[in-house]
């Protein structure tokens, strides 16, 4: 082979050595980059995970402060409905001592023809009494409503906590996990 071939030969197979050896070098590099970002990326996501799971931790907690409260709020709930009931009732006898009333005032008819000085204010007396026989008619059928709405109240009260631990019970499992 004649010394040009040679030399261009060697000099061929010096550049390729050469750029292999750059090929490596930066190969070498680029690998060393993606190592330092998995680790960075590695890292971030285990923050995330802790504050991930100090939020579960802290919704479970809220969850059950949810519950109590929603049990605590059932049981008033009943008490009053309870209460209301009981003052229902209390209208109910007063009414109906209020139609006893109606004997007065035919009484006090009868009495105002005989004492005709008192009978202006008899009169005025009639017409008091049928306004509240009226009245108490009309509180007794409020305090039905109101009752029956107490009792839609405490109804509604009792889906909402067994929505809410039916929320709460699956982070409950997840509570023994937690830190």
């Amino acid at each position: 082979m004649p010394q040009k071939e040679k030399r261009m030969f060697i000099d061929m197979v010096g550049r390729l050595s050469w750029e292999t050896q750059l090929h490596l070098d930066e190969r070498h590099h680029h690998f060393y980059v993606n190592k330092i970002i998995i680790i960075l990326i590695s890292i971030l996501l285990m923050i995330i995970a802790a504050v991930n799971v100090y939020y579960v931790a802290v919704l479970y907690e809220d969850l059950n402060g949810i519950v109590d409260n929603m049990d605590s709020m059932h049981s008033n709930m009943q008490k009053v409905s309870k209460r209301m009931m009981h003052i229902t009732d209390n209208v109910k006898e007063f009414e109906r001592h209020m139609r006893h009333m109606d004997n007065i005032v035919e009484s006090t008819g009868t009495m105002s023809a005989m004492m005709p000085k008192i009978s202006g204010n008899m009169l005025q007396m009639d017409k008091d009494i049928a306004v509240m026989d009226t009245d108490m008619g009309k509180m007794a059928a409020g305090m039905r409503h109101v009752d029956s709405r107490f009792k839609h109240m405490t109804q509604g009260v009792a889906v909402m906590r067994l929505h809410v631990r039916e929320i709460a019970r699956p982070m409950g499992a997840m509570n023994p996990f937690m830190p």
